[in-house]
């Protein structure tokens, strides 16, 4: 049986480069050659044992690369084709899909946790950190490349750019609105590029990384806050004259930046939470407003599927927004592991690595 390179979730603590069978084609699948794939946040929470998956799982979520084989009921597509999927995979057809939550397909089933909805790549089936992946659903998912983008250009969309641009769809971003964004790491770069896309004036980036801040202001920021040197919350009060904010996106994850971020509102703001939690959360009843404030709090699951794909692909193509600049790091899939002892540990100044498997 043929095989293939591919990085596996081996135990807490340890992702390996593996040889395994290259997947068989079923009718309405695709097997696409990965040409470039990167790793997430989210693969780093697998990593750690943070968030559990079956040992011996490909891992990886957002592929580029060309079609090698089409499942016999595939239409529409020819082998060769330079495509991408998106790292939520819906089937088209389910419950979630047909009430338009297509990022939840799969949600409440026995093949996954709900909380992740229709995220399977690299969390209930095989994913993209290989030679090849298999597409499942081939004709919801898989958008064709323009030839004239590189991976590179479109390398962000399958996760990172959609999920960030969701945060400030999910928000309601308005003309004329001022954002605040906890967190600069790939997700809240997009988040905060999304909501200026979508019409806000003043957007605010929380962070403490001096490379990061920078990005933030390479992508359209306004007005950056150290939480090193101040106190978020109150600077954001100082900035806004004390209304708040309409919309503050909280991308990290955390008790603190949740918080904030919920502080942070004016009243009847929205809170759009992106981050992924690995302990409870905690709503302080201030903040809060005991519950009076008329405030909403949002969650988002990156939102998937070919139109998805396409659409963000354009945003690309017209030039309206550049994010090349967020691979800071290149690796051969022959050097996974050093790549994720470099991702894991935030060193180098990295935002996001480049896996290629030529």
């Amino acid at each position: 049986m043929p095989k293939m390179k591919a990085a596996v979730f081996a135990e807490p603590g340890r992702i390996v480069l593996e040889a395994k069978p290259i997947p068989d084609v079923g009718p309405l699948d695709a097997l696409v050659r990965v040409t470039t794939t990167t790793i997430c946040g989210t693969d780093i929470h697998i990593l750690r044992g943070e968030y559990p998956v079956r040992k011996g799982l490909t891992i990886g979520h957002e592929p580029v690369g060309i079609i090698e084989k089409l499942g016999s009921a595939v239409a529409g597509y020819k082998e060769g084709q330079r495509v991408i999927a998106g790292a939520i995979t819906p089937s088209g057809y389910s419950n979630a899909c047909l009430c338009g939550q297509h990022s939840q397909d799969g949600a409440g089933t026995p093949h996954g946790f709900k909380s992740m909805g229709g995220w399977r790549f690299g969390n209930t089936i095989d994913g993209c950190q290989a030679e090849y992946v298999l597409v499942p659903d081939a004709m919801a998912n898989l958008a064709p490349v323009p030839e004239k983008l590189t991976d590179e250009q479109v390398l962000m969309c399958p996760d990172i750019m959609s999920t960030g641009f969701s945060g400030a769809e999910s928000g309601g971003v308005k003309i004329g609105d001022t954002v605040a964004v906890f967190a600069q790491g790939p997700i809240g770069l997009c988040a905060a590029a999304g909501a200026r896309l979508m019409g806000a004036t003043k957007i605010i980036a929380v962070d403490t990384v001096a490379e990061r801040l920078a990005m933030a202001r390479q992508l359209g920021v306004d007005i950056v806050v150290d939480y090193k040197r101040d106190d978020p919350v109150e600077a954001i009060r100082t900035i806004t004259h004390g209304r708040g904010v309409d919309v503050a996106i909280e991308a990290l994850g955390t008790q603190a930046t949740f918080e904030s971020a919920l502080r942070v509102l004016r009243p009847g703001g929205t809170l759009s939470s992106l981050g992924v939690y690995s302990t409870d959360l905690r709503i302080p009843l201030d903040a809060f407003a005991a519950g009076l404030g008329d405030n909403k709090i949002v969650t988002t699951l990156c939102p998937g599927g070919k139109e998805r794909m396409r659409r963000l692909m354009e945003v690309i193509a017209s030039g309206r927004l550049d994010l090349k600049p967020l691979v800071t790091h290149r690796f051969n899939l022959d050097q996974i592991e050093t790549a994720y002892d470099l991702f894991a540990h935030q060193r180098d100044g990295v935002l996001k690595v480049a896996i290629t498997t030529a």
